[in-house]
């Protein structure tokens, strides 16, 4: 063994963790569960709240390349 290794095994010391190791994984499922549940939560906020971008809307239908639901997909040469 080299000086540092013997060094360090010497100064190591066991530190008890104050939960179960996977009480960790737990809490973290728990989190990412809560924060998918955020995202889930905002879909579809833009269609909710069209009433307030219906002046903005038509400008931005009337752009070139501009697709209408409703019209269909564009046709691929098949």
């Amino acid at each position: 063994m080299t000086h540092l290794t013997a060094v360090l095994a010497e100064t190591a010391t066991h530190v008890d963790l104050p939960m179960p190791t996977w009480a960790y994984g737990a809490i973290a499922l728990a989190i990412f569960a809560v924060l998918g549940f955020v995202i889930w939560s905002y879909r579809d906020v833009a269609n909710r709240h069209s009433h307030k971008a219906g002046p903005g809307a038509a400008d931005h239908a009337a752009a070139p390349g501009a697709t209408h639901h409703g019209t269909g997909h564009p046709t691929q040469g098949h």
